[in-house]
């Protein structure tokens, strides 16, 4: 008996080692197109073998005509390939971050409440060119090297373990694997909108840099992201002992903290911040804090957002405490240093520069 295509055996040998290495249940965010009705394919035939329970969500935005028809059609397609429960959920869109971000937002959190409520980690379908178009975000925008190091296959967020097997995987490959397998796919016209910058990356920068550089930049970019990924992953290592032994009651010891590199030194002084509970930290607070320790000249206090600020006095930094209500209007917006673009595609990053206040005399030498 043949087995099965090229295309469906590599789909399902990329879902079977995080199904057979854990009994937690799986729910498959579809929304019917080829990405992740491959996906879904793939759990449906590995899941049973691996004792894991599999099931589905598919949310209808309500975007675009007939979609709550859409919803329910690939509900019972799901449900034809055996998976169950099968969840469709409708959501209310709203206005913030434009209609791709809102989208996405309202569609996260409808997928974290059914992943909640049944105790499941959540498989979505992003594929290796998804991945390169997030690397190439990231560096237009100069969001971060966590942005250009792109997604991970494991993510912990809002209480729920978000997993995307198929980063190793080409989006030819799971158009192929559907074709395979007979699925009908739904072919989303948003994603051919040039409006949207992804769609213009997918469509005329990546076959720009392909046809110039030679072919190959897909997977080039995606092994790229691994690679600082590792580093990365080194550098925040190294950060939490630094911040574990520097740390105390008393702020961070700035004799110790100014020797260190600038990016060990900064990734122990977001630690810091965030520990104590700073909201929203962006490059510029964590600049203007470092220039307490590398261009010391008496300056006085580094307002934060909530509140917060950052002293040096007697030779350390320390956390003051918020002396106005969190919230104000002229709190600095939210933390975009970092976003996962895939999840934030339209987020813009503040170049706002925190507040220096002037040296008390309390606070004037170290």
């Amino acid at each position: 008996m043949p087995g099965p295509a090229p295309a469906v055996a590599q789909l399902r040998g990329a879902v079977r080692p995080a199904l057979t290495a854990s009994a937690q249940p799986v729910l498959v965010a579809c929304s019917g197109g080829a990405d992740s009705l491959a996906l879904a394919a793939a759990v449906a035939f590995e899941a049973p073998r691996a004792g894991v329970p599999a099931g589905a969500v598919t949310v209808d935005h309500g975007l675009q005509p007939g979609s709550a028809e859409r919803a329910a059609a690939t509900a019972t397609l799901l449900r034809d390939l055996g998976l169950g429960p099968v969840t469709v959920v409708g959501v209310d869109v709203g206005a913030a971050g434009g209609p791709e971000g809102a989208a996405r937002a309202a569609r996260y959190d409808a997928l974290t409440a059914v992943a909640v409520e049944q105790g499941a980690r959540v498989a979505l379908g992003h594929t290796l060119d998804d991945q390169a178009e997030t690397v190439l975000l990231g560096l237009g925008r100069g969001s971060g090297p966590r942005s250009v190091a792109g997604m991970i296959e494991h993510r912990a967020a809002g209480g729920v373990t978000w997993w995307r097997p198929l980063l190793g995987v080409r989006r030819e490959t799971t158009r192929a694997a559907c074709a395979a397998l007979e699925l009908p796919v739904w072919d989303d016209p948003w994603n051919d909108d040039p409006a949207y910058t992804r769609v213009r990356l997918r469509a005329e920068v990546l076959p720009l840099l392909e046809e110039v550089l030679g072919g190959g930049v897909a997977p080039a970019l995606a092994r790229t992201a691994a690679l600082l990924r590792d580093d990365l992953d080194a550098l925040d290592t190294l950060a939490a002992g630094h911040l574990a032994g520097l740390s105390d009651a008393d702020g961070l010891p700035a004799d110790r903290l100014v020797v260190l590199p600038t990016a060990l030194r900064r990734r122990v002084l977001r630690g810091w911040l965030r520990a104590a509970g700073v909201p929203d930290l962006q490059a510029v607070h964590l600049a203007a804090v470092d220039a307490l320790l590398v261009r010391w000249r008496g300056q006085g206090r580094v307002d934060l957002p909530g509140g917060a600020g950052v002293v040096r006095t007697s030779g350390r930094l320390a956390l003051r405490a918020p002396d106005h209500p969190a919230g104000r209007p002229d709190d600095t917006p939210p933390d975009f240093e970092e976003p996962s673009v895939s999840e934030r595609a339209s987020s813009p990053v503040s170049t706002a520069a925190p507040r220096m206040r002037p040296t008390s005399a309390s606070e004037e030498s170290a």
